[in-house]
């Protein structure tokens, strides 16, 4: 028996929901783990956010495909012909027996472009930095370094609950929702406004790191653009985007169609777990960025540095922490 037939055997569960779901957030444990061990051991946080990117797309494509992985599998031991990989196209533009429904496609992408892009600035960022000040006081302790690696195992397998859960659902059954529902429209409204949101304030930040670094200017601080607007826009640009993904996918999931596919009861008490399950993501998102890594470390950083200017107390008493405004 192949290791694959192992596991797939292993995580045949009756439920297709689970089917998915547990080797998905197995994958993400597993995947940080191995990347945890040469960081350790070279006490480097170098590709840490990198592998973070790089599980959240490996994690998103195996419950994009793992289904039909194991139709094809089924097909192989019972002798008869194995179904055609999904087609993105055909997925895309609403052609019958293409594997997959345009909302897997979408949310999939969707993760994809997010994780590709923030991992990439922030590879480009600790590469020209050297080190990540979130790690100083951790790198050197092994325990607590692994413990930062399966922080992150589970911050990817909360954000993807969505994704994963309605990726889960099987394409035949996804063909009999509605094509487009109002959850549809207003979740890539949102998503792709608060993607925008991000890459913009990330651009606006880099570019005035460079100009610093050129001497074009002797600001301490980034009080322009969206950084006028917000003190971390990008912080909320992210919780946004999370928010469209979980609109998404909540639409379908508290839905007939979603309760069925995985396998609930459905009346309130399936709904509400649907809703929490798509849900937790933005939540999970956003609670850590204004209680844990990302909002608290940025403003003890500045408090520590500025705080006793007068400038930087007026841009911080004028400037809303999170909700830009108008």
């Amino acid at each position: 028996m192949t290791v694959l037939s192992t596991l797939l055997h292993a995580t045949a569960f009756r439920s297709p929901f689970l089917s998915t779901l547990l080797p998905s957030i197995g994958l993400a444990y597993g995947i940080q783990g191995l990347v945890a061990i040469p960081s350790i051991l070279a006490q480097s946080e170098k590709f840490y956010d990198l592998s973070g990117s790089l599980t959240y797309l490996s994690c998103t494509a195996l419950s994009l495909y793992l289904p039909t992985i194991r139709a094809r599998y089924a097909a192989e031991l019972a002798g008869t012909i194995k179904p055609a990989w999904p087609s993105l196209i055909g997925a895309l533009t609403g052609k019958a027996g293409s594997g997959l429904n345009w909302r897997q496609v979408v949310l999939s992408a969707a993760v994809s472009v997010w994780a590709t892009r923030l991992g990439t600035y922030l590879f480009q960022r600790i590469s020209a930095d050297g080190t990540d000040s979130r790690f100083d006081k951790i790198r050197g302790n092994p325990p607590v370094f692994l413990g930062a690696f399966f922080a992150q195992a589970t911050w990817v397998s909360l954000c993807l609950l969505p994704v994963l859960a309605l990726n889960s659902l099987p394409s035949t059954l996804l063909s009999t929702a509605s094509p487009i529902l109002l959850t549809d429209i207003l979740g890539l409204l949102l998503y792709t406004g608060g993607i925008s949101f991000e890459i913009i304030a990330d651009r606006q930040k880099s570019k005035w790191v460079e100009e610093k670094k050129a001497k074009k200017h002797s600001e301490e601080f980034l009080t322009r653009g969206l950084w006028s607007k917000s003190r971390h826009p990008n912080y909320f640009g992210e919780s946004t985007l999370w928010t469209g993904i979980a609109v998404v996918a909540g639409g379908v999931l508290c839905s007939n169609v979603g309760q069925v596919g995985m396998g609930f009861a459905g009346g309130i008490g399936g709904i509400m777990a649907a809703a929490a399950m798509a849900g937790v993501s933005p939540a999970f998102v956003t609670f850590l960025l204004l209680k844990v890594s990302g909002v608290p470390l940025s403003e003890t950083k500045y408090d520590k540095k500025y705080g006793d200017r007068k400038d930087y107390q007026e841009w911080k008493k004028n400037t809303p922490m999170f909700i830009p405004k108008i």
